[in-house]
C-alpha cells in the first residue's frame, strides 16, 4: 500500500491558506469534503468551453455538453457498481434523492402500512418519512439504537413484519460514526419483501460502495461529500423498481408526449431528471470520481484508520471530554462533549486556532434527545488530513478547556 497524504494535500489549493495567522485545520469533512484542483479545472473547462445546454441544442456545444454530461454518468454507475447507467439519477443532493423515493412511495401508501428507519437518522432521513407517512397514513417505526451509537440489530429485526414496505436506515451516522452492516440489515428487510433505502451521504466518501453487493433498492449520496461540486448528487435505484417509480418534478425533458389534456414520461433516467440539471455539478463529480480512483483503496482506508484510532486515543487523555458515539465499527467522526464548556463555546476557540469543525445538533435533533444532550462538538477527518493536524486539534482542545475553566 502506498499512500503519500503530502501529496495528496498539494492537490487541495483550500488546505494551504491560514486563518488569523494559523494553518487552516480542516476537520468539518462531515458537512462537506474539500475539491482536488482537478474537479476545479473541470468547473472551470466546462464553463470556458463548452457551456450550453444538454439534450436539446443542435449545435457542438450542445453535442460536448451532452458528451461530457453523460459520461459523467457513466463515471458514476462504474464507482458504485450499478447495473446500468440508466439507473443513475442526478438529484441536487442526498435530501433530494430520498424526497424523490418517498414522495413515489406515499402514492403507494396505506394505512396499516410500515416505514422503519432508525434512532439514528440525519434530519433528511427522517422527516421525509414522517411527511409520507402523514400523507398515506401509513405508520412510522423507530429501530433503537444502544447508548453507544451501536444499533440494537435484533430489535431492528423485530421492528420489520409482513406490512413493512419500506427500511430506510444510514450507511454511516453523520453524529456518531457509525457503520452500519448494510448487507444485512437489507436481508432481514428483503425477508419481508421491503423496499430498502440507504442514505450514503456520509458513507460514500470512504469508497468501496457496491450497490449490487448490497442488496438495497436505492442508495442516495451527495456530490460534495465526496469531493465533488455542491448542488449534485446521486439517487441510484435498481433499473425494475424506477422504470415505474412514480414521478415526483414533472416539466421539460422527462416527458414522452404532451398534449392539452395529458402527458405521458420518457424513459430512464430521463422520467425523473426534470428541468435543466445541474451540468457543471454533474461533470464535476464525474471528475471527483475520476480522481478518487487513482487513489490506492486500501491505503486510503488505513490512512484513515490510523487518524480515527488517533483521535479517540488522544481523547481518552483528556479529563472531562465525554465522547458520543463510541460504536465497534465507525469511521471518520469525533463527536464529543466537555465538561463546563458548551459546544459553540469549543468551536469559536479552535475557530481562532485555525481549526475548523462543527458544533451543534448535527441535523439529528431527535438523537441528541435520545441520547440525553443538546448537541455536541464534532471533527469530521478525510483522506487528507494528517496525524499532526489530530494532535494539533486536542492542542487546541486543551486550549479551550482552560479558557473556559
Amino acid at each position: 500500500m502506498s499512500f503519500d497524504v503530502a501529496a495528496i494535500r498539494q492537490q487541495f489549493p483550500i488546505l494551504s491558506q491560514q486563518i488569523d495567522g494559523k494553518p487552516l485545520v480542516y476537520l468539518d469533512n462531515a458537512a462537506t469534503t474539500q475539491k482536488p484542483q482537478a474537479v476545479i479545472d473541470a468547473l472551470v473547462d466546462f464553463y470556458t468551453k463548452c457551456n450550453a445546454n444538454v439534450h436539446r441544442g443542435a449545435h457542438h456545444l450542445s453535442d460536448e455538453a451532452t458528451r461530457r454530461y453523460e459520461r459523467a454518468r457513466e463515471q458514476v454507475a462504474g464507482f458504485i457498481n450499478a447495473g446500468s447507467r440508466e439507473e443513475v439519477i442526478w438529484t441536487s443532493g442526498t435530501t433530494e434523492g430520498i424526497n424523490l423515493v418517498a414522495r413515489g412511495l406515499a402514492e403507494r401508501l396505506q394505512a396499516g402500512d410500515e416505514v422503519v428507519v432508525t434512532e439514528m437518522e440525519h434530519h433528511a432521513n427522517l422527516v421525509t418519512w414522517q411527511q409520507a407517512c402523514l400523507h398515506s397514513g401509513a405508520t412510522l417505526r423507530i429501530a433503537p439504537i444502544f447508548d453507544n451509537g451501536e444499533l440494537d440489530i435484533e430489535t431492528f429485526k423485530a421492528s420489520l413484519g409482513p406490512n413493512t414496505r419500506m427500511v430506510a436506515f444510514p450507511h454511516v451516522s453523520n453524529a456518531l460514526g457509525t457503520v452500519n452492516p448494510v448487507k444485512e440489515l437489507t436481508a432481514m428487510a428483503k425477508a419481508y419483501g421491503a423496499l430498502v433505502l440507504v442514505d450514503g451521504a456520509q458513507g460514500i466518501a470512504h469508497g468501496g460502495v457496491d450497490v449490487q453487493a448490497l442488496g438495497c433498492d436505492f442508495y442516495a449520496f451527495s456530490g460534495h461529500k465526496l469531493f465533488g461540486p455542491t448542488g449534485i448528487g446521486v439517487l441510484w435505484g435498481k433499473k425494475a423498481v424506477l422504470e415505474d417509480w412514480p414521478v415526483w418534478l414533472t416539466g421539460g425533458e422527462m416527458i414522452a408526449d404532451v398534449t392539452y389534456q395529458e402527458a405521458t414520461w420518457g424513459v430512464l433516467p430521463n422520467r425523473l431528471e426534470a428541468g435543466t440539471p445541474n451540468i457543471a455539478g454533474a461533470i464535476g463529480l464525474g471528475a471527483a470520481v475520476d480522481w478518487f480512483n487513482t487513489l490506492d483503496l486500501a491505503a486510503v482506508q488505513a490512512h484513515e484508520s490510523l487518524l480515527i484510532e488517533s483521535a479517540m486515543e488522544q481523547a481518552s487523555q483528556i479529563a472531562g471530554m465525554r465522547l458520543i458515539g463510541t460504536a465497534p465499527k465507525k469511521v471518520g467522526i469525533l463527536s464529543f462533549v466537555m465538561e463546563k464548556a458548551h459546544p459553540a463555546d469549543i468551536g469559536f476557540i479552535l475557530d481562532r486556532q485555525g481549526i475548523a469543525i462543527r458544533t451543534g445538533d448535527n441535523c439529528a435533533q431527535p438523537l441528541m434527545n435520545r441520547l440525553g444532550i443538546n448537541g455536541t462538538a464534532r471533527a469530521s477527518f478525510s483522506l487528507y488530513n494528517t496525524l499532526d493536524e489530530v494532535s494539533a486539534f486536542f492542542a487546541g482542545l486543551r486550549k479551550a478547556q482552560t479558557m473556559l475553566g
